[in-house]
């Protein structure tokens, strides 16, 4: 049994390493393409809402470790301190007339690139949340999803990419629905990714991603991924 954890640690680690070597190229590469459209965004928020471009929010990272994510501002600075707090409301006044382009096409996540290069978050992961949304995990489930590096995309990010959409379809209280029921099953698909993370699963999220953002609404075949929990009663009818 000691040599079996001992030959999974050296896999996990070779993989890690490989996915770190893949994460600065392709941040490199995104950055430099993107540049052409940061640019007019960057100016579109210099002349809109409260004239500031960034908005830098605390996350947890890699063993537990606060740092700060970064993404256009699409929301009032003291957003986190008004009524919604960190949930996002169905037409919430906190966002900004960008703001709404800016989350529906992904737009605001771009700067997260800075991130991955940098080494405090990777291409592909469990998206890195705030405390107060890490604590709705088990202590089981944050302890699997803090030994790896959050992400710009990933399988939770994948299936709940319009969560606020979600949000607004289901019926019943918005905060009870968003941590009982989504938030659970997001920890187990955040689990499953740390188990069977490998290049295989890395370039076919990116992949999707891609094709999200481009086509938001076509369906993708997610039998490709091999034992994701199944998705709850209650999430049938929106996933």
């Amino acid at each position: 049994m000691p040599s079996i954890r001992i030959d999974i640690q050296i896999r996990n680690r070779g993989v890690d390493m490989l996915l770190r070597v893949l994460d600065i190229i392709f941040s490199l590469i995104g950055i430099v393409i993107i540049t052409p459209i940061m640019l007019p965004v960057v100016i579109a928020l210099l002349l809109t809402g409260e004239h500031h471009v960034f908005y830098l929010q605390e996350r947890v990272g890699r063993n537990g470790s606060i740092f700060r994510v970064v993404k256009f501002a699409t929301m009032l600075k003291n957003s986190p301190s008004l009524p919604g707090g960190y949930i996002t409301q169905d037409r919430d006044p906190r966002v900004l007339p960008l703001g709404h382009f800016l989350r529906k096409t992904k737009i605001n996540e771009l700067p997260q690139l800075l991130n991955v290069l940098i080494g405090k978050m990777s291409l592909v992961g469990p998206r890195p949340q705030v405390r107060e949304h890490l604590n709705l995990y088990s202590e089981n489930e944050r302890n699997k999803i803090l030994r790896i590096k959050p992400g710009l995309t990933g399988i939770g990010s994948l299936i709940f990419r319009d969560e606020e959409g979600i949000l607004n379809m289901m019926e019943g209280d918005r905060k009870f629905n968003h941590n009982q029921i989504i938030s659970p099953y997001k920890a187990r698909l955040e689990n499953w990714y740390y188990e069977n993370r490998n290049t295989k699963y890395y370039f076919l999220l990116i992949i999707y991603t891609v094709i999200l953002v481009v086509n938001p609404k076509i369906i993708l075949p997610l039998k490709v991924f091999h034992g994701l929990p199944s998705i709850p009663q209650e999430l049938e009818r929106y996933l």
